[in-house]
């Protein structure tokens, strides 16, 4: 009886070209990979092209946020670190808050919130709309100066608002205001009458100031100071009196 002789030969040679052909594929993935890599590093193939600032802005300067962006991230697009550039952004001049957003495939949108100036602190910071301190220049506008001790901002701001919101009403406004260490309130107005309204119900304190002021403008003499800091009634110190009529 003759036997067949049955060989593999074709399945060896199906094996072979399959395994160069998942290498072929394996190699090519890992070409792809490095490639792509390489491509992403290199500013010059993914430069950012285009940096777009939103917001209200008054003091911010649009050209000094995007220098800051070349200067301090020359890498590409895809390199760029958003949150340590959202950091570099919020510490420029007159930026309160600052939000970074890629943009595909070479943009980026930055938007802020810009310090609004609301009075000078202790002559050399600003304090913002939230009584915060920054450091800027200090705008052209005319501001109040507050003088107060550290960490007292945002108190001083508050009652600055609260006095002239009721000075309004006679048509005066803060030049000066003072907070001690004791937090005792002293104003000194754009016409130059001073006042002294002590530590507490200073608010009352200066509604009584507003009551009697239209009768003050009558007298003969001019005002230098006021000491509201009674139960009732004040003291007035005159310009130019003798020491006799100094207060009354």
């Amino acid at each position: 009886m003759q036997q067949l002789a049955v060989t593999n030969q074709p399945n060896t040679r199906y094996q072979i070209v399959g395994m160069v052909f998942l290498a072929i594929v394996l190699l090519s993935l890992v070409y792809a990979i490095w490639w792509l890599d390489d491509w992403l590093e290199d500013a010059q193939r993914a430069p950012i092209q285009k940096v777009v600032v939103s917001g209200t802005r008054v003091n911010i300067e649009d050209a000094l946020i995007e220098s800051t962006i070349r200067s301090k991230h020359p890498e590409s697009f895809f390199e760029v670190d958003v949150d340590r550039l959202h950091r570099e952004i919020e510490a420029l001049p007159w930026v309160h808050r600052a939000s970074v957003r890629k943009r595909w495939p070479n943009s980026l949108n930055i938007h802020v919130v810009e310090e609004i100036a609301s009075a000078r602190w202790n002559k050399d910071s600003l304090l913002n709309q939230y009584g915060e301190m920054f450091e800027a220049q200090l705008p052209n506008e005319i501001l109040p100066d507050l003088f107060g001790p550290g960490g007292s901002e945002e108190t001083a701001l508050n009652g600055y608002r609260d006095m002239q919101t009721l000075l309004n009403s006679a048509s005066l406004r803060i030049d000066e205001l003072y907070l001690s260490e004791r937090f005792a309130w002293n104003l000194r107005l754009e016409n130059g009458i001073r006042l002294n309204l002590g530590r507490s119900e200073y608010v009352d304190r200066l509604q009584r100031f507003v009551d009697v002021y239209p009768l003050l403008m009558k007298q003969d003499k001019q005002v230098d100071y006021i000491d509201l800091r009674y139960d009732t009634g004040l003291a007035v110190g005159w310009k130019n009196a003798s020491t006799n009529e100094q207060e009354s």
